[in-house]
């Protein structure tokens, strides 16, 4: 295989995105360290359980339980509120989970609970903790937050009436460390260390987290955050502003690098189905209501990130650095933006309205805060188990590269038009790895509004295309001062 990689190299003269040649060989390396040894180790995904109020049946968990498994995530992290339907879609979840060999547990969001509920918090876990699609850790029932700090831990495990595994989102320096089995630390994004993308110098990466969540934990399980993407555009049409994005790019491939070299004994994948903040990775056609999302969700499938995380998954799982052993069929995947980021959308742009709910008085109108961390590029990952010449054609731009065996990122200047992809082997094209996207990027404002969410392709292509149900289209039209597109795709 060396000798057909130098080849190929000598024949072509390739524009060289990484990896390089030293690095396919600094992988071969490092299969002298790759520990074959079978941890504990287990994969999480957070499930908003706060738009699925629609759900009629265990059914309709089906097949996000089946994705997740077949993927190898080990149990879904069900993030409630106080909501009144809390019991019947828990009650759905768990037998969903136990009827298709998946596991789940309970994560109390306490934007809604309060730090004063620690009884109420363990009467909830006692309710569900016998149930066979629990997810148990060293026998003990699995429990997790978003935030919480303050919360009376002794309260919670007198309540719960049975070990808990209690690992919640404290934060180190408030929460009380000494009285937990682990915990997960939410940013799962760089940032400037409040809330938003790296701007003046202040800059906090994930890897700095999960150094200051290790300090804290002092040996104890570490829950290592993971996520592909974050944009998030709610305007004065709701009552929950929020318009900002986080550097993104190749976050997902670069973080699955780092969490193999970090080895933690949990990952949390943010998340299966927050459309709200575009880091889903789950199908826009699971059944879900509309929360106002769907101005930026329609038509922008992430399914392929979830193709392209399988082998990490399994490479974390075997304690190995070399997802190319895990590869089951050769993939490339592709994911950009609709439009520039220069694109002006003001004049139509939901969010140009002072916001009456702006309560923090940090709401920015127009183009999301943190913009300028986010990169007009086509960002692709090849999933190969041999070396292939790889041609992009974005709108009027065109690169070819060589992609190397294994699992590897590149990027492309981004063109307004078509996105298509040939990738080729001794001068003949791989067709099930070859196309054209189904979304063109475009310099005009798709539902009149700044979309900065990311749309996910893969070669092969999906059988289907993956859209929104009715009731996840409800508030399409909600603020909107253009006329909305029935279909944006092909």
């Amino acid at each position: 295989m060396f000798y057909l990689f130098v080849a190929l190299v000598g024949l072509f003269p390739f524009t060289f995105a990484s990896p390089t040649l030293i690095d396919y060989t600094a992988s071969i390396m490092d299969s002298a360290f790759d520990d074959q040894n079978m941890g504990n180790k287990l994969v999480f995904c957070h499930f908003m359980m706060g738009i699925v109020s629609n759900r009629q049946s265990a059914y309709e968990y089906d097949d996000d339980m089946k994705r997740a498994r077949d993927a190898g995530i080990d149990a879904f992290a069900l993030n409630i509120g106080t909501d009144p339907y809390n019991d019947v879609q828990l009650g759905y979840a768990y037998a969903s989970a136990a009827n298709n060999g998946m596991k789940v547990f309970i994560s109390f969001d306490f934007h809604w609970w309060q730090v004063s509920q620690g009884s109420e918090v363990g009467a909830k876990i006692a309710q569900y903790a016998g149930h066979p699609g629990q997810l148990l850790v060293d026998g003990k029932v699995f429990v997790s937050s978003f935030v919480g700090d303050g919360v009376d831990v002794g309260a919670i495990r007198s309540a719960a009436g049975s070990e808990i595994f209690f690992a919640p989102n404290f934060q180190p320096g408030n929460g009380d460390f000494e009285n937990i089995d682990g915990a997960l630390n939410w940013m799962g994004w760089d940032s400037n260390g409040n809330n938003r993308a790296p701007s003046d110098g202040q800059e906090v990466s994930v890897s700095d987290g999960d150094q200051v969540y290790e300090d804290a934990l002092r040996g104890k399980a570490y829950i290592a955050p993971i996520s592909p993407w974050f944009s998030t555009h709610f305007g004065s049409e709701v009552s929950y502003p929020k318009n900002w994005v986080f550097p993104s790019d190749l976050l997902w491939y670069d973080r699955w690098r780092e969490i193999l070299r970090l080895s933690p004994r949990f990952v949390e994948i943010l998340t299966w189905n927050d459309y709200g903040e575009s880091h889903y990775i789950g199908p826009l056609s699971s059944p879900h209501t509309d929360d106002g999302a769907s101005k930026w969700v329609m038509d922008m499938p992430h399914n392929g990130w979830l193709d392209m995380a399988k082998p990490f998954i399994a490479a974390y799982k075997a304690e190995s650095r070399l997802p190319i052993r895990f590869i089951e069929e050769e993939k490339l995947v592709y994911w950009y933006r609709p439009t520039p980021k220069d694109v002006n959308c003001d004049a139509t742009d939901t969010t140009m309205q002072v916001n009456p709910n702006d309560v923090g008085g940090n709401f920015t109108c127009g183009r999301p805060d943190g913009v300028d961390t986010m990169k007009d590029e086509i960002f692709i990952v090849t999933m190969l188990k041999y070396p292939a010449t790889v041609r992009v054609k974005s709108g009027d731009k065109t690169e070819t590269f060589l992609a190397a065996p294994g699992i590897w990122s590149h990027s492309v200047p981004m063109g307004v038009g078509a996105q298509s992809f040939k990738v080729s082997r001794a001068f003949r094209t791989v067709q099930a790895l070859s196309g054209t996207s189904l979304r063109d990027v475009v310099d005009t404002c798709v539902c009149g509004i700044y979309n900065f969410n990311a749309y996910v392709g893969t070669l092969p292509a999906e059988s289907s295309v993956d859209q929104l149900q009715p009731d996840g289209l409800t508030m399409l039209s909600q603020g909107l001062q253009v006329t909305p597109p029935i279909n944006t795709l092909g």
